[in-house]
């Protein structure tokens, strides 16, 4: 399951989502968390679902891939529908078994929360899945830059947030390897009374933050022995390039926020 995870990870592929300027596909995505909450009706999550798949065929990404990765998170889009569906008391009821009664909003409010929340984590997967580390900290950079001449760190919070993106795939992979070599020792971490799950989970938490320290006092000492330097006067090897491509992509988006502007009851 681990090695299936996908937040924080790159797929190479030749799309016209790949080839978008990382900072058109950040305020792509900044503008969609924004715009979804108008959404409140079957058309405007209807047009909300093209738009999302619209793009997810855009990038390229095989959809097994997609899936296997998104399986682990698929849980608490049904805990969100569940939520709403047993603590929703409004409308009439539309199911009833003994002391359980399920009521007509709580069904609208579970599948609209949920696919609001499976919408965001497909979107916002799409900006990892597409664009490098790399891009995505000169995006922020150069996003960020205005706030320069209020003495705010850009640089640096953009480097930091790029390097915790990278690190999630990687950090999945040690606790992977860290719980299949407690699992052949005789740890039980699936099975058994909950306190007893509880305990074994230290064994797995100490050496992963040892771990994770570890690789960030090498990944220092390496930033060190090279020069690195951030902030004022340092070039890029990259140039960022906004294209056609990317002023279509914001057209669409905008053509998105009217049309659920006026479809939204």
């Amino acid at each position: 399951m681990m090695e299936k995870m996908i937040f924080g990870r790159y797929v190479p592929a030749d799309s016209v989502v790949h080839k978008m300027d990382p900072r058109s596909k950040l305020i792509i995505i900044f503008l969609f968390v924004c715009i979804i909450f108008l959404a409140n009706n079957w058309m405007t999550y209807a047009l909300i679902a093209i738009y999302t798949f619209f793009m997810l065929g855009l990038s390229k990404v095989p959809a097994r891939f997609l899936y296997g990765g998104l399986k682990p998170v698929l849980w608490l889009v049904v805990l969100t529908f569940l939520l709403q569906l047993f603590f929703t008391k409004e409308g009439s009821v539309v199911f009833e078994w003994g002391p359980i009664k399920f009521y007509e909003e709580g069904v609208r409010m579970g599948v609209f929360i949920s696919l609001r929340f499976f919408f965001l984590i497909l979107m916002t997967s799409l900006l990892t899945l597409t664009t490098t580390p790399i891009e995505i900290t000169d995006g922020l950079e150069s996003l960020l830059n205005p706030l320069k001449k209020i003495r705010f760190p850009v640089h640096e919070m953009a480097l930091m947030m790029s390097i915790s993106l990278r690190f999630i795939p990687t950090l999945m992979q040690e606790t992977d390897k860290i719980m299949k070599a407690q699992t052949a020792r005789g740890v039980e971490f699936s099975s058994g009374p909950f306190k007893e799950r509880i305990k074994a989970v230290i064994p797995l938490l100490i050496p992963l933050f040892v771990s994770s320290f570890k690789r960030a006092e090498e990944l220092a000492i390496a930033m060190e022995a090279r020069g690195y330097r951030g902030g004022e006067g340092r070039t890029k090897y990259r140039q960022l390039s906004w294209g056609a491509s990317d002023t279509v992509q914001l057209v669409i988006l905008a053509v998105l926020t009217v049309l659920l502007i006026l479809f939204r009851t």
